[in-house]
């Protein structure tokens, strides 16, 4: 038989004796033909010098996909000296995806994950991996399943191809603890989704209106001062939301004018600061000693939702379309227009990867093409 799939298999027959036929691209793939016409998955592996068969499953409850897939994971494992024998009962006691994902929040994150990427996995496993493919146990996971997961959430990409990133982690882990065999990631193979690139930059007379509207709100109390800040510190800065969100007061020397953060999401980073953002950080209020920059409303916290106010901003200033983290690419976008070069403004973002400055590099040409034009437009008003 070229290929076990279920055309052919539907299309066999049970004779008089029992047989079995074998796969020919799968060696030791097989389906067992009984003489009522009952069919069977099977799988013949070599285990220490000796033949091993395996019952995979009656056709019909198993489809020839799955008992390939598993078929291919018993030889796997047991060319990796995994007693194939043992396969039935391994996956019978096998922990659900619900378990593993427990395991992995709990032993592999916490030691090797940053709080924020902590956070990020475990909404991940909570809200989109448990309720899809939590109760299947592990090594019956199938790349289908992921596909299907993944394609599930394709109204966001961005989100789609995050949990599968955090997927396949997860899958890797269980090779690792002996619960998959080695190279059967499921994740693999799928494609993920394309990401639309969003650029957004503030113009001279959008900043106008924002900073309009952070001088009414100062004036009406409409939002806290420490709300205020933030937004004028994350303008001023191009810090990140959560490196303003979560600074602490040990963290800033305003006499060097720096930022010493002992945390980011490249590592420890010193932020330079312009006397504009100095001025910021000097007219906040540090006499209730609360540790954080950004004070929240209860004692020794720092404000934990500025989403929310932002929104109200950004409404009241005409810029419904501007995200927190635009304030950081048009913090990039100015230092180009002033005439710095992409290292520098690298530098001053924290990037430890030249490609990630590079998304900017378009921006630099623009003082250049305004002198072409004006170049260009004085010779036309000669020529005539």
């Amino acid at each position: 038989m070229p290929r076990i799939t279920k055309r052919t298999v539907d299309s066999l027959s049970g004779q008089e004796r029992e047989r079995v036929v074998w796969d020919d691209d799968l060696k030791g793939f097989g389906v067992r033909v009984h003489p009522t016409g009952r069919k069977v998955y099977i799988v013949k592996a070599r285990y220490r010098g000796k033949p091993v068969k395996v019952t995979i499953g009656p056709h019909g409850t198993v489809t020839a996909a799955a008992a390939r897939t598993r078929a291919a994971e018993i030889l796997t494992g047991a060319r990796a000296g995994q007693d194939p024998a043992g396969w039935n009962d391994r996956n019978d006691r096998a922990p659900t995806m619900r378990e593993l994902g427990k395991r992995f929040l709990g032993e592999y994150v916490p030691s090797h994950c940053k709080p924020s990427t902590a956070e990020e996995y475990r909404r991940s496993v909570e809200l989109f991996i448990n309720p899809r493919i939590g109760k299947l146990r592990v090594p019956d996971v199938r790349r289908s399943d992921i596909a299907a997961l993944h394609h599930g959430l394709r109204a966001t990409p961005y989100q789609a191809n995050r949990t599968l990133g955090v997927l396949s982690k997860i899958f890797n882990l269980a090779e690792l603890w002996n619960l998959r065999p080695d190279g059967s990631n499921p994740c693999r193979h799928v494609k993920r989704f394309r990401e639309e690139k969003r650029e957004r930059f503030l113009s001279d007379e959008e900043y106008r209106r924002l900073g309009a509207v952070l001088k009414e709100i100062e004036l009406d109390g409409s939002e806290t001062a420490a709300a205020v800040a933030a937004f004028r510190l994350l303008m001023l800065t191009g810090c990140r939301l959560s490196e303003i969100q979560k600074l602490r007061w040990e963290h800033v020397d305003l006499d060097k004018g720096e930022l010493r953060l002992p945390e980011s999401k490249t590592g420890a980073k010193v932020v330079h600061l312009g006397d504009a953002a100095i001025a910021v950080l000097r007219g906040i209020d540090q006499g209730n000693g609360n540790p954080w920059v950004i004070a929240g409303r209860k004692p020794e916290s720092h404000l934990t939702d500025l989403q929310h106010p932002w929104r109200r901003i950004r409404a009241r200033a005409g810029l419904e379309d501007v995200r927190i983290h635009d304030l950081r690419h048009s913090f990039a976008s100015g230092g180009l227009l002033v005439g710095e070069g992409l290292p520098m403004i690298g530098k001053l973002l924290g990037h430890t990867q030249v490609q990630t400055t590079a998304r900017y590099a378009h921006l630099a040409n623009d003082p250049v093409k305004s002198a072409a034009n004006r170049i260009a437009g004085r010779i036309a008003e000669v020529v005539g």
